[in-house]
């Protein structure tokens, strides 16, 4: 008998037993609407210091290694140290597909990756979230020369920032700022479906939520747009 024929249907047979009786983890995904209200409720619990997450989590990071992830949201957030989409939503590890980018822009690898955590991962909701303060929004708002790749990023927000000037004429200083900031979480999400043919169908089959929120980054609390 030839011990390779034998022992490749035996692990075969391992393996899914293994695996078979597990496939309850993460395997539904809640709807978008369960899903913005588990962001919104961390947010709370972020806010009050009360967490309910462990930062120490060796069993999840387990089960995620394990049998993969399941996240219930896919976040497009800023670069920016102050805004870790985990801690102001307080969320477990495993929970979002985070994508990061210095002024939450949309250029070609930021949507690609919106897509995969959509059309792969299953995600219901996608929250493309700003913040106060933002240094990429302020230079685009400022107009202030930059050297290497920045000015090519900053390119990406100044539609927004126009359409802040336009929409508030009279709005200077932080009054713009906050109004460029909003703009932009606007016209990022704008650009998402107007890119992506991948999410413009997951819309239309209303698998999908796409949602814009702006963390102050004083208090630490998300304001959710319309």
């Amino acid at each position: 008998m030839n011990p390779k024929r034998t022992l490749i249907p035996c692990l075969t047979a391992l393996i899914f037993s293994l695996t078979v009786p597990l496939q309850g983890f993460g395997a539904e995904s809640p709807s978008a609407q369960t899903a913005l209200g588990k962001l919104k409720a961390g947010n709370l619990r972020y806010l009050s210091g009360k967490s309910s997450v462990p930062r120490v989590d060796a069993q999840r990071r387990e089960e995620t290694a394990t049998y993969g992830q399941k996240p219930i949201a896919t976040i497009l957030g800023c670069s920016d140290a102050r805004v870790p989409p985990e801690l102001v939503f307080d969320q477990k590890f495993g929970n979002l597909f985070i994508i990061r980018v210095a002024g939450n822009v949309t250029g070609t690898s930021e949507i690609a990756s919106v897509e995969y955590g959509v059309q792969y991962l299953g995600t219901p909701l996608v929250v493309v979230l700003g913040h106060s303060a933002c240094g990429a929004v302020q230079a685009a708002v400022e107009k202030t020369p930059l050297d290497g790749k920045l000015p090519k990023l900053v390119e990406l927000i100044a539609p927004a920032v126009d359409a802040a000037k336009l929409a508030k004429p009279s709005a200077k200083g932080q009054a713009l700022m906050d109004a460029a900031v909003e703009a932009n979480v606007r016209h990022q999400m704008k650009e998402l479906t107007s890119k992506s043919e991948v999410l413009q169908k997951a819309l239309k089959d209303k698998k999908v939520t796409i949602i814009g929120g702006i963390r102050d980054i004083s208090s630490g609390k998300v304001h959710w747009l319309d």
